[in-house]
């Protein structure tokens, strides 16, 4: 997964800035139709139940990983075919922080459940 110019900025500002940067109590996994990018952007799945799902990770050396695994509401609409997710500070709005591409992209549609396993979510950095 990239950081987005957000993230990016905020880490930078802290570091080298002398700045705070308070880290979110909770992360938001969100799921993707089309790629959203360095500055945000992209297409946030849609219909009926989706919603942006919390997500926990535990971090060691220059990598983040899921720690729990990542299930979201049963799709009571077709929501599309999943290409990308991201990681929010918010449960709606809020700031993309991160975003990757999936493996695999898969279509969600009417009674599906997109589910994603423990430790197969990676945040690395280089």
């Amino acid at each position: 997964m990239s950081f987005t110019n957000y993230l990016e900025t905020e880490i930078l500002d802290h570091v080298f800035g002398g700045n705070a940067y308070t880290a979110p109590s909770t992360h938001y996994l969100a799921l993707y139709t089309a790629a959203p990018g360095e500055t945000g952007g992209g297409t946030e799945c849609t219909g009926t139940s989706y919603a942006r799902q919390t997500v926990a990770f535990t971090v060691s050396g220059n990598e983040a990983t899921n720690s729990a695994a990542v299930e979201f509401p049963t799709a009571g609409s077709n929501w599309g075919t999943i290409t990308h997710v991201g990681v929010f500070d918010a449960a709606s709005s809020g700031n993309l922080m991160a975003y990757g591409t999936l493996s695999a992209s898969k279509a969600v549609e009417t009674g599906d459940v997109f589910r994603v396993p423990a430790g197969d979510l990676d945040i690395t950095l280089d």
